[in-house]
């Protein structure tokens, strides 16, 4: 493989759900990816999937500077650069838990790891992206239809989300003058193990447990690859993918 023309990318959450998906997308078209997570194991599964790919398999805590610090480290030792950061790792947190009843360490959790998490990688890309020749990059945020309406007790999920929306914005419009450009995919029912219960029923605004559809988590990965594969001149600057039947629009 010329390694001259192969883009690099770094996928957070890579070993299960969205993160997986993208990353075995990603590493199908040509891509090399970093594939961060917790687990090693989880994420050799995903290398494991495209075996003549790409990939580095590198053990992260994103809500830890140093775990942070070794990732982006280990990405250019292994590929040269950051073409890409895919910001996906998250946590919906306890699920069913009333305002009044979540514990501080739960809200902590969901905090550090989708907003201090996807802040700590970001700035690790922003940096490498600066200094990289050729100059640039691109980062695409993983937010949620949480990001616009919430569901019923999902604060922590909900505030993270929507403080990942002015990450992103923020991000984009200091991104300017380096060449980087930052996005966000706003994802709703993909079918991943995190929605296994939705077929089953959701608990709605009124009340009531319904069960709601969901969408193969291929088109998710082809919706990312293609904004990763833009120019840097152009920028999906916010897109939403959902199943098409789910009680988004109008829903509550």
């Amino acid at each position: 493989m010329d390694t001259k023309n192969v883009k690099t990318a770094v996928v957070t959450g890579a070993g299960s759900g969205i993160g997986r998906a993208v990353a075995v997308e990603l590493l199908r078209t040509g891509w090399s990816v970093a594939l961060a997570g917790r687990r090693t194991e989880t994420l050799e599964e995903t290398a494991a999937l495209v075996p003549e790919g790409a990939a580095l398999a590198v053990r992260t805590d994103v809500s830890l500077p140093e775990d942070v610090a070794a990732l982006f480290a280990a990405t250019v030792e292994r590929f040269g650069r950051v073409d890409l950061l895919f910001n996906n790792a998250g946590t919906f947190g306890p699920g069913g838990v009333p305002v009044e009843e979540l514990p501080y360490e739960a809200w902590r959790h969901v905090v550090d790891t989708n907003l201090n998490g996807a802040f700590l990688c970001a700035q690790a890309a922003y940096r490498q992206m600066k200094e990289q020749d050729p100059r640039g990059g691109r980062i695409i945020n993983n937010g949620s239809i949480s990001a616009h309406t919430p569901r019923p007790h999902s604060v922590a999920y909900t505030a993270t989300k929507h403080a990942l929306t002015g990450l992103t914005k923020s991000l984009s419009l200091d991104g300017r003058p380096y060449g980087i450009a930052v996005g966000q995919i706003d994802i709703g029912n993909a079918a991943t193990d995190m929605t296994a219960g939705m077929r089953a029923g959701v608990l709605q605004a009124n009340g009531e447990v319904v069960p709601e559809p969901v969408m193969d988590v291929a088109d998710v990965a082809r919706t990312v690859r293609h904004m990763a594969e833009l120019p840097l001149e152009a920028n999906v600057q916010f897109a939403t993918v959902l199943a098409t039947a789910m009680p988004y629009v109008g829903r509550g």
